[in-house]
């Protein structure tokens, strides 16, 4: 991608954000129910106090004027308040972000390491039993339901033998790095076996087809190793158009793993977005929606930036 190119894209995030943020705030606001009904179910809170809610966050306008006066706010650095804690919108999300980005760093560099071995010999070993037990192992991860696989380590790993804590960030008054780390590995397991196994049968089918070009053979004509050809000529290859779903799935994580995180209480942005949304928080809602839609825009620009350093072909596009 050149410097007019690469300019040019990021020219183009501003209006693309503006329309995906005049869709999400319109789907948000017309889902049925809304903040006020936390409240509407309180015999104590009463109509009056209802309404002085609705005007202090704008509730009682309609949802276009609504837009208007979030949007002015968003470009003045002005997220908001949370209607249910009361907090600023930005310092709710940043608290969280710390755990989410701690837990995807560990799953994905877990589940990259894993699909780059787990891809390279698949494909070498193609058709033997190695590459079919990988295989099964992989259909497994992209089959089964996540929750699922979270509760079931739940009640082997923590109920059944008490080698692991069930849920959440640290031990209350308890907290070490080997107690942080002991409730980090099951959730970081499960995120990296659900999103390896992904990554693994996209670098297995582009290692497959690698090694079946001519500089394959012309490099092992040169009686360069198996090590070599694989990682520096085959995998090179094969790695460049995995590199678009590794990095969406990269900035999924910025946005929250938002079952991950709900199956093992994990103070994230996930769970914050699951608190949000069944409490209707609409200007918690839109942050989370607005940052994660940012997160994979830039992804995309960053994924064609490295494909284009992998790949001389597409450096001029």
């Amino acid at each position: 991608m050149s410097g007019r190119g690469l300019i040019a894209r990021l020219l183009g995030i501003i209006p693309l954000l503006l329309g995906i943020s005049l869709v999400l705030f319109a789907v948000v606001h017309l889902a049925p129910g809304g903040p006020l009904d936390v409240y509407a179910d309180n015999p104590s809170v009463t109509p009056e106090a209802l309404a002085r809610i609705a005007k202090a966050y704008g509730l009682d306008l309609p949802w276009p004027e609504q837009y208007g006066l979030w949007l002015r706010s968003m470009l003045t650095g002005d997220w908001g308040y949370s209607i249910r804690t009361g907090r600023p919108v930005l310092q709710e999300i940043v608290e969280r972000l710390g755990p989410t980005l701690e837990l995807g760093a560990v799953a994905m560099t877990i589940a990259f390491v894993a699909a780059v071995a787990l891809g390279v010999v698949a494909a070498f070993e193609e058709g033997r039993r190695v590459d079919r037990v990988i295989v099964a192992v992989t259909l497994g991860g992209l089959s089964i339901p996540v929750f699922w696989l979270g509760l079931v380590l739940q009640y082997v790993l923590s109920v059944r033998l008490g080698w692991l804590p069930s849920a959440g960030l640290e031990t209350i008054g308890g907290s070490s790095f080997a107690d942080r780390a002991a409730h980090l590995l099951m959730p970081a397991a499960v995120l990296a076996f659900a999103t390896g196994a992904g990554w693994t049968r996209y670098l297995r089918a582009g290692m497959i087809t690698a090694l079946r070009q001519d500089y394959i053979r012309t490099a092992y004509a040169k009686g360069l190793s198996t090590q070599t050809v694989l990682l520096r000529h085959a995998l090179r290859n094969a790695i460049v158009p995995a590199i678009s779903i590794i990095a969406l799935d990269l900035a999924g994580l910025v946005s929250g793993a938002v079952i991950t995180e709900a199956v093992f209480a994990w103070p994230g942005v996930g769970s914050l977005f699951v608190e949000s949304m069944d409490g209707r928080d609409y200007p918690v809602l839109m942050g989370v929606l607005m940052m994660g839609s940012l997160a994979v825009i830039l992804a995309n620009i960053i994924a064609d930036l490295a494909q284009a350093a992998l790949d001389p072909r597409l450096r001029n596009g």
